[in-house]
């Protein structure tokens, strides 16, 4: 399988492509990973040294992997956090000259905007570009429950209205959709879900809640989940083997006491995971 991951990336620390590349490669994925950044470290620490790329130097760099004739054997194109709405414009591109090259291949967006607690922290234009353009191109999206409650323009919160919006947001052109966080009022508080739909039917697994932030594992969520779905057509496989290496890669670094995600020390997660949890057919 061959990933193209049009993802920022950090020298210091694991987000974007620098949280997503080296799980797909562990599993046997060979990724080509695109930047859209290349920072000193994930902004959340409120200092970074580093250029954006332009859209224009983004696009070069992909055109430059299509001349060399890789498109055919493309799989997946994969996409993360959009920045502005020209690398939204380069990514719908290169989606298009992909599929156009295999038409086999799918596009799989992780929309990227923001979550319940903080609300939206991306730019204005971005949430709208995602909703009205980027995810009627994607065949797997992957966002939290906020961000599904945006695309759809819902407020999902019960099993059955998360349902409800994944399956609006599946008429919207995607067939596949992974909710990474599915936080119901009726569910343990010490819990976490995560819900995984699409025309086979519907997936839930729950998991012990880790009490810790992580920048970056909603990025090696996305890009695991789709490298296993990808591979196996199978969303509850999928969605089993993804919780499993990420449930572990969160608990070493949190037993690490280290802010960033102890990514490679949790390789044998993602290359043989326990599948320890059980995932339940909803529908």
């Amino acid at each position: 399988m061959k990933i193209l991951s049009i993802q920022s990336a950090v020298a210091f620390g694991h987000v974007g492509n620098s949280a997503a590349v080296f799980p797909l490669q562990r599993i046997g994925v060979e990724v080509l990973p695109v930047y859209t950044v290349n920072f000193s470290n994930h902004t959340g620490y409120g200092k970074w040294r580093g250029p954006l790329i332009s859209p224009d130097d983004v696009s070069d760099v992909i055109r430059g992997v299509e001349e060399r004739g890789v498109f055919p054997e493309i799989d997946v194109v994969l996409s993360g956090y959009q920045g502005s709405e020209g690398i939204g414009d380069v990514i719908l591109d290169a989606v298009a000259r992909v599929k156009a090259a295999n038409p086999s291949a799918v596009y799989s967006c992780d929309p990227v905007m923001g979550n319940a607690k903080s609300g939206c922290f991306v730019a204005p234009a971005i949430p709208v570009l995602l909703r009205d353009r980027v995810v009627p191109a994607a065949d797997i999206i992957t966002p939290n429950q906020f961000e599904l409650g945006y695309l759809t323009n819902t407020e999902p919160d019960t099993l059955e209205s998360t349902l409800a919006s994944a399956d609006l947001a599946r008429l919207t052109g995607p067939r596949t959709v992974l909710v990474t966080s599915v936080e119901r009022p009726d569910r343990d508080p010490d819990t976490l879900e995560m819900l995984a739909v699409d025309d086979a039917g519907a997936w839930i697994v729950t998991t012990p809640r880790i009490p810790m932030k992580a920048n970056g594992s909603g990025d090696v969520t996305a890009a695991l989940f789709t490298a296993h779905y990808r591979a196996s057509g199978d969303a509850a496989d999928a969605l089993a083997r993804t919780t499993s290496s990420v449930w572990d890669l969160l608990q070493r670094t949190h037993e690490s006491g280290q802010r960033e995600l102890a990514l490679v020390e949790s390789q044998q997660a993602y290359a043989h995971p326990r599948m320890q949890f059980e995932v339940r057919q909803v529908r």
